[in-house]
């Protein structure tokens, strides 16, 4: 036998033994989340992963003489999933793109950003991945609105989820969707938990600048929600009960190719009045008429009561084509009597306020090839506020209505070029109406105006990722025709991510933006003065179409569990009126329009040691309105929170989540009477707009959660938070009336210390 078949024999027996000593050597099949459990510890990394996508797979542990990357390319050829090693230490892990996922998914660049389950991607954006999400202080629920209120840059200047204020701008120039339904509607108790069931909302993504082409409206920010687009096989459940409500939620296969998933909460005080349900009334009502009515009239029988329902259907009809149907509906209704003496008679007669929206939603999708894929999207979205004021001693019965119509059809066509370029084009058609009704019985008024406009959309817009994965760019074109102004409205979209050096990455965000849909104050005891705000149209003359144009920058540094970004930005918002501003000084009945200007920075610190996490969060914020038509043409923002600083920590202990945190901020803009001369010809007389400010604001939130296996899959969360531990008196506004020739000033405050617990069983 010749040298070199020789060595051919060696080496066929070499192999043969090789493989009988591997089989006799081969270990059982494991659970994926137990691999991954010592993967973590021999090579002290961290694995982001969504625990239920996990369920029911196992495979082979790899070998421990492996390098971690050879051990990330075993587990993506031996699994569905994909890994992607972010800095050495975090590990991402994601499904594979299938039949209708080709288009090209935003890549993370940070992960975990404040705590696990939230990520900064490479378009601008950042994602909360509920299915990963930790605890944040305070909360006990993962209520949506609260949570991205977690942001630097983003906060409520009045502590509600109806009043997110993103760098300087007004709630309603923020655009909330829900599976890509614009909503009207965004929180339960009149703002202060958010309308969006928690257990049925699985993934948010927040943009405050570099939006998506696609994406109308807005000029602020984006908040979009989504559901879960995974089709599970077994069925899924949970029921829960905390202070406020009762929810329930299920996750129901229909079939391989079909699944339904259903949620629903209501608030409990038709059965009991917990001290969180009293501190969240006492909060909404102080300083309305539902609080303290005329000096004649007592209020008795206050009731309020909250309720919501969604659904989520997907289809799968073939391996190229899937349906999905989505629905929502929610209510809030408060109720009160009013009560006096007239006549030597007793008379009593009802108030009461309603707040509700409904929406519904069509997608379907068709993957044409590996190249070419297709969406089509039409959603109804209605809101409606409803008030009727009853007034006793002028037996007289005001009526309120605030109503919003939509409608939305849009077609996406996605390209594939290549594996670094792909091209999407699409078209947006929306039709909005909006009702105003006044209608007083005595003496007989009645006022109804009702507006419709169109607005027709092309968008296009081109994605580039090296092969590398270290540079991202996105650039974009919106063109919009208002057909009712016979306006045209070009719109310039960019975001551009470079990373370097392994550790760090720049980014530049860029966006020309409009919005026909404004909130506006008429009078501040509108809707009982819980609700004041109304919606209402542009009718491109005292009402302008709102039109923004931001640029921003930043620049991120993460290793070993260090976290340090920054972004500096740029914003110019012009078309805002006076009435959506809620000025309360000598400009309350002025209407006018003008614009305003914020640039600042947002800044977060944070490091994680293991299972432990503590982050530092500082926002700097300067900006000011101008009014030509007012004689004072500039004044700062009424929503110009200079500093605002949040200090947080996190710690889980195997099955018990702890967390806290600080909440502080500088007090905001307020307008008071000249000391020593308030009243000037019977007006109170004002310093200079928003010369002075409230004191600063100061909140300590704590929360836990404990998780209790009880028999097979079923579980349970135990949890327990405290909002306010200090129970600190913040002031978050305050105005001046006058009442017998003298000044009364009205101060409103935060929430009080407020307790809520939750139990919530998965099964």
């Amino acid at each position: 036998m010749g040298i070199k078949n020789k060595v051919y024999f060696l080496s066929f027996l070499f192999y043969i033994f090789s493989f009988e000593v591997c089989a006799q050597e081969v270990q059982q099949q494991l659970p994926l989340t137990d691999v991954l459990i010592s993967i973590q510890t021999q090579y002290e990394v961290q694995f982001n992963y969504a625990e239920d996508s996990l369920e029911g797979i196992s495979i082979i542990p790899p070998s421990i003489s492996l390098t971690l990357n050879e051990v990330l390319s075993y587990l993506e050829i031996n699994t569905k999933f994909s890994f992607k090693d972010l800095d050495g230490t975090f590990i991402l892990v994601g499904i594979k793109d299938e039949a209708f996922n080709l288009q090209q998914l935003s890549q993370v660049v940070l992960s975990q950003y404040i705590v696990k389950g939230i990520n900064k991607l490479n378009n601008g954006s950042y994602e909360i991945d509920f299915n990963q999400f930790d605890i944040l202080p305070g909360l006990i629920d993962t209520d949506v609105l609260q949570a991205v209120q977690a942001f630097p840059g983003i906060q409520s200047i009045n502590e509600t989820v109806s009043d997110i204020n993103i760098r300087g701008g007004t709630h309603d120039q923020n655009l909330i969707l829900w599976d890509g339904i614009k909503m009207y509607q965004s929180g339960h108790f009149f703002g202060l938990i958010s309308m969006f069931n928690p257990q049925i909302t699985q993934h948010v993504s927040v943009l405050k600048n570099g939006t998506d082409p696609a994406l109308t409206d807005g000029v602020s920010g984006t908040i979009s929600m989504e559901t879960s687009s995974k089709i599970n096989e077994t069925f899924k459940g949970s029921l829960g009960l905390n202070f406020i409500d009762a929810n329930g939620f299920a996750d129901i296969p229909l079939s391989e190719k079909s699944s339904l998933q259903f949620a629903a909460r209501k608030s409990i005080s038709d059965f009991t009045e917990t001290p969180t349900y009293t501190n969240f009334f006492e909060r909404i009502s102080q300083g309305t008429e539902v609080e303290t009515n005329a000096n004649d009239i007592l209020n008795s029988d206050q009731e309020f009561d909250f309720y919501d329902t969604s659904f989520r259907w997907i289809y799968n009809i073939s391996d190229k084509d899937q349906l999905q149907v989505n629905f929502l509906t929610a209510n809030n209704e408060l109720r009160f009597n009013e009560n006096s003496m007239i006549d030597g008679q007793e008379r009593s007669r009802q108030s009461s306020l309603s707040q509700n929206s409904m929406a519904g939603a069509l997608h379907y999708k068709r993957v044409w090839n590996d190249a070419w894929q297709t969406t089509f999207e039409a959603y109804e979205t209605d809101y409606e506020l409803k008030a009727i004021n009853a007034n006793l001693l002028d037996q007289q019965r005001f009526q309120q209505e605030n109503a919003v119509s939509e409608t939305s059809l849009k077609f996406l066509v996605n390209y594939k070029l290549n594996e670094r370029l792909q091209f999407l084009n699409g078209y947006h058609f929306v039709e909005t109406q909006i009702r105003n009704l006044d209608d007083v019985d005595n003496p007989r008024f009645r006022s109804l105006i009702s507006e419709v406009l169109r607005t027709h959309g092309l968008f296009s817009q081109l994605n580039y990722s090296s092969l590398d994965k270290t540079t991202s760019i996105n650039v974009g074109l919106r063109y919009n025709y208002l057909d009712k102004f016979e306006k045209h409205i070009l719109e310039p979209r960019l975001s551009f991510t470079y990373q370097f050096l392994n550790n760090f990455s720049f980014e530049v965000l860029g966006e020309f933006k409009h919005q026909s849909t404004s909130q506006v104050i008429n009078f501040q005891n509108d809707f009982l003065g819980i609700e004041k705000r109304r919606w209402q149209l542009s009718n491109d003359a005292d009402v302008p179409v709102i039109r923004s144009k931001q640029i921003s920058a930043g620049l991120s540094y993460s290793k070993k569990g260090w976290l340090v970004s920054a972004d500096a930005y740029y914003k110019y918002v012009n078309g805002i009126t006076t009435q959506s501003q809620g000025f309360q000084n000598q400009y309350e009945f002025i209407k006018t329009n003008g614009n305003y200007k914020a640039h600042g920075v947002d800044f977060i610190l944070r490091k994680q040691i293991k299972d432990f996490t503590t982050w530092l969060s500082y926002s700097y914020l300067k900006s000011d309105y101008t009014f030509n038509a007012l004689p004072e043409q500039t004044m700062p923002n009424n929503f110009d929170i200079t500093h605002a600083i949040t200090l947080g920590a996190n710690y889980t202990l195997e099955n018990l989540k702890l967390s806290g945190g600080l909440n502080w901020h500088s007090g905001r803009p307020i307008t008071q009477p000249v000391i020593g001369n308030e009243i000037v010809d019977d007006a109170i007389n004002f310093e200079a707009t928003n010369s002075s400010k409230l004191q600063d604001y100061m909140r300590v939130d704590v929360s836990a959660v404990y998780n209790i296996a009880l028999w097979g899959q079923t579980r349970a969360d135990l949890g327990l938070s405290v909002w306010n531990l200090l129970n600190k008196h913040n002031q978050i506004n305050n105005f001046y009336r006058i009442n017998d020739d003298s000044i009364n000033e009205t101060m409103q405050s935060s929430l009080g210390i407020t307790p809520n617990a939750v139990i919530r069983v998965h099964f």
